[in-house]
Parts: C-alpha cells; sequence; structure tokens
C-alpha cells in the first residue's frame, strides 16, 4: 500500500437494503488482505423506534438512521479506494467526482461516530433512570444489567402497559436521584 495518512471518517454509498452486506464484505476484506491498519472501522448508524403493527401491537425495531450509506473510519489511499469501491454493493464514496471527501469533526460528534468512554456514570442494578435522548425519551424505566465495557444498560421501561427490555448508552440516560 502506498503512504499512509491521518484515518479520517468517509461516506460509502450504497444500493438501498445492502448495508449491512457492505459492512460484512468489507469486514472480510480487512481479513483477507491484512488491512487493520488502514480500515479501523465500519457503521451503519442505527436507532430503536417503535413501531405500531397491523393487529394494533407495539413493537421496538432497529432502523437505519441514513438509509443507503455505510460510514468508514480508514486512513485513505489510491489502493484502498480501488478496493472498496470494487465491493460489492458500494456505488462510490461520497465526494466531488466520487472521490471521498472526509467528514468534519462537527459531523463525526452529531453523527455519533466515535463512541466516547463515559468513565463517571454512577448506575447500577436497580437504579430508577430516565431516557433523555433516542426514540425513547421521557420514558423512565429501571436498570436490569450495567455493561462497563461497551458504555450500556439494560433497563426495563414500561411501555404500552407492559414492560420491555431494552439497551441504552450512557449518553441517552440519567439517573433519577431518590431523596
Amino acid at each position: 500500500m502506498a503512504e499512509m495518512t491521518e484515518a479520517k471518517w468517509y461516506v460509502l454509498h450504497t444500493y438501498s437494503g445492502y448495508e449491512a452486506m457492505v459492512k460484512d464484505s468489507l469486514e472480510k476484506l480487512i481479513e483477507i488482505n491484512n488491512l487493520q491498519e488502514y480500515i479501523f472501522d465500519i457503521q451503519v448508524p442505527m436507532e430503536q423506534t417503535v413501531e405500531e403493527k397491523a393487529n394494533g401491537k407495539k413493537k421496538i425495531v432497529m432502523r437505519k438512521l441514513i438509509p443507503c450509506y455505510v460510514f468508514v473510519k480508514i486512513a485513505y489511499t489510491n489502493d484502498l479506494w480501488f478496493l472498496i469501491t470494487q465491493t460489492r454493493g458500494v456505488t462510490g464514496f461520497v465526494g466531488p467526482g466520487g472521490r471521498p471527501l472526509p467528514l468534519t469533526d462537527e459531523e463525526v460528534k452529531r453523527m455519533h461516530l466515535e463512541k466516547t468512554r463515559v468513565e463517571d456514570v454512577k448506575v447500577k442494578v436497580g437504579d430508577e433512570i430516565k431516557v433523555i435522548e433516542g426514540a425513547l425519551e421521557g420514558f423512565a424505566g429501571v436498570v436490569v444489567e450495567v455493561n462497563q465495557s461497551q458504555n450500556k444498560v439494560r433497563t426495563r421501561v414500561s411501555m404500552f402497559g407492559r414492560d420491555t427490555e431494552v439497551d441504552l448508552d450512557f449518553t441517552q440516560i440519567e439517573v433519577i436521584e431518590k431523596f
């Protein structure tokens, strides 16, 4: 490979419905060609939403935030551009003339692509929490499980008369203080 540059986030355009397949194909490409020092992360941003079925039941489903796009953190080279654009399902990089244009730091922050480590969250099993961000914003719940390594909590939320367990990031919750 050519001279390595600083790793930045880029956006790939894909065929509709091919996002997961492109992500899997790129992960295999990394493994087969030993590209771990060039491709650092691949994401298809998802969010939890509440969907009402025809029979009136409500269900939590994962939805793509931006359909037809995959985000990759790479140290860009022309060789890498060729390998990625030849991946099945990829129509090209987002940028002028199909040449990659990296995302700005503000865009990366807004898309929550970089996982920030939350060290000082004082949450434990049994704590009451309030959801402050996402599809379930405003709901309250009880912490069932804490996963410090992934900055997530599994929470039991009372929704539409039923308790439902959902996984939330530390950044999406606020512990309700008991007095």
